[in-house]
């Protein structure tokens, strides 16, 4: 006993990860080439969202988990953006809505059916349009029902009520450089973001105030990431001056100095954290990487414990993380990931060994229920909640989603009455404007010239998967 503990007890010491075998995967997934650092996955109890590459627009499947094997060319999409996908969320509270971010400046926010997809969705429940450049994040809220986040290159986080299709926060002067990434707390209570200026930032975004920030949070000038942690502290991931990959922990109230800071390897991918807040692992993902590195955070030096490596051959395009919920707490797995390949999806799963068959109630606390704790104007008026637990111990049962319902607010409430004579005036003659014989010529020869660009397009598709059937014999 005098003899110092060499090797830290951990129940978690032992996690291993394992791909599943080929017929579990989804395969001749034509995976998105974009070139943006989104996860490009995202996963449920219920279903697999992954972008992929759509001609002259943008998209991204949704399959049933049960849905493995080789999907079909012809499988059904979710395409109602005009530009690339570049990344999507599914609601934490309904395992039937997920939101997309794209390249077309919007967000839309899309109503999934109860068993999958049988036809393609161009019509999404709601457009949200607000920002002036590509979206690349989306972020539900935790805790409050129909409350989303989106972040733009255009340097601007927007938060909105779905129920409404409104924004109703506009954060677009704290940030003077491309948003990474953005992070709800465990409440909802406050954000963090990391951006292209090596700096973390953490925002109240009601009293829209930056509450704390970090200069120079990794020195080096590769993405970085930042998420909040469920004790409040920061998780941060990056690149030293030398091109070193870093992980550092961070106390909010405190940023001068990290409580840890590691370096990893001097690969470049960017390193996507995942955060499991019931057993405090973090799992990094890296682009390009083909494993998955993971560690225990603790109160005890040096606080992020290296637990395990798991390796595989082919490195990954992107990743999609299981909520807990969605998890066979039978078989003792604490995580499953999506692992994208060029061409597949392939899920692997992480265990603790046990001997017993008995459910293990140290792995699996109770975790965040599907239930939302607040409304959408409870939190905006200024209230905090904590996510709604449930306990695991008899595996999780999908309940029956609500529709999602937007009632669009009259925008002619909101307007100043038209009193003054001039503008009743101007009204019609604006009007007759816009029927000018002219403009109307305009218009039909604007509609041919997008006729005949989409008919190329459509042949262009079609030599394309020609070439490739050929290509495929020849290989």
């Amino acid at each position: 006993d005098t003899m110092r503990r060499v090797v830290r007890q951990s129940k978690f010491r032992h996690v291993f990860g394992q791909a599943v075998k080929n017929d579990q995967c989804y395969d001749d997934i034509r995976v998105s080439r974009v070139t943006w650092d989104s996860s490009f996955c995202a996963v449920n109890p219920r279903f697999v969202a992954i972008i992929v590459d759509a001609s002259g627009g943008g998209a991204f499947l949704v399959l049933p988990l049960h849905k493995t094997g080789r999907i079909d060319k012809s499988y059904p999409t979710v395409c109602g953006h005009t530009g690339p996908v570049l990344d999507i969320d599914w609601c934490p509270h309904n395992d039937q809505v997920i939101a997309s971010g794209s390249e077309d400046c919007t967000v839309m926010v899309w109503q999934i059916p109860e068993n999958g997809l049988t036809l393609s969705l161009t019509e999404p429940v709601v457009v949200l349009e607000g920002h002036s450049k590509r979206v690349g994040i989306v972020a539900w809220h935790p805790t409050a029902r129909n409350v989303l986040l989106s972040a733009g290159c255009d340097n601007a986080i927007i938060i909105w009520n779905v129920g409404t299709g409104e924004a109703l926060i506009n954060l677009d002067d704290m940030h003077v450089d491309v948003i990474y990434n953005v992070s709800w707390n465990r409440n909802g209570s406050l954000i963090c973001t990391a951006s292209k200026d090596k700096k973390v930032r953490i925002i109240d975004p009601r009293k829209q105030e930056i509450v704390a920030e970090k200069e120079k949070t990794h020195e080096g000038a590769r993405p970085m990431r930042a998420i909040f942690l469920a004790d409040g502290n920061i998780f941060t991931t990056g690149f030293s001056r030398m091109s070193e990959r870093q992980l550092a922990l961070w106390n909010p109230k405190n940023m001068e100095e990290p409580i840890a800071l590691h370096e990893m390897d001097t690969s470049n991918g960017v390193l996507l954290p995942f955060y499991d807040p019931d057993t405090n692992i973090i799992y990094l993902c890296g682009k390009g990487d083909s494993s998955i590195r993971y560690f225990e955070i603790t109160d005890e030096s040096p606080y992020v414990h290296y637990l395990n490596t798991f390796s595989s051959k082919e490195p990954q395009r992107g990743m999609g993380f299981m909520p807990k919920r969605g998890l066979d707490v039978n078989k003792c797995e604490i995580a499953r990931f999506f692992k994208l390949h060029e061409r597949k999806c392939e899920p692997i799963i992480m265990t603790v060994p046990r001997k017993s068959d008995l459910f293990q109630d140290d792995l699996y606390p109770d975790t965040a229920g599907p239930e939302a704790a607040l409304e959408a104007e409870e939190w905006f008026e200024g209230k905090n909640a904590d996510p709604l637990l449930i306990s695991l111990k008899h595996g999780y049962i999908p309940g029956k989603n609500r529709d999602l319902k937007v009632v669009k607010k009259n925008i002619l409430d909101n307007k100043p009455a038209a009193n003054k004579k001039s503008d009743l005036i101007n009204a019609p003659k604006k009007a007759a404007d816009a029927s000018d014989p002219q403009n109307e010529a305009k218009l039909d020869e604007i509609l041919r010239e997008l006729k005949s660009i989409k008919d190329t397009i459509t042949n262009q598709d079609e030599r394309i998967s020609k070439l490739e059937q050929q290509m495929a014999k020849i290989a």
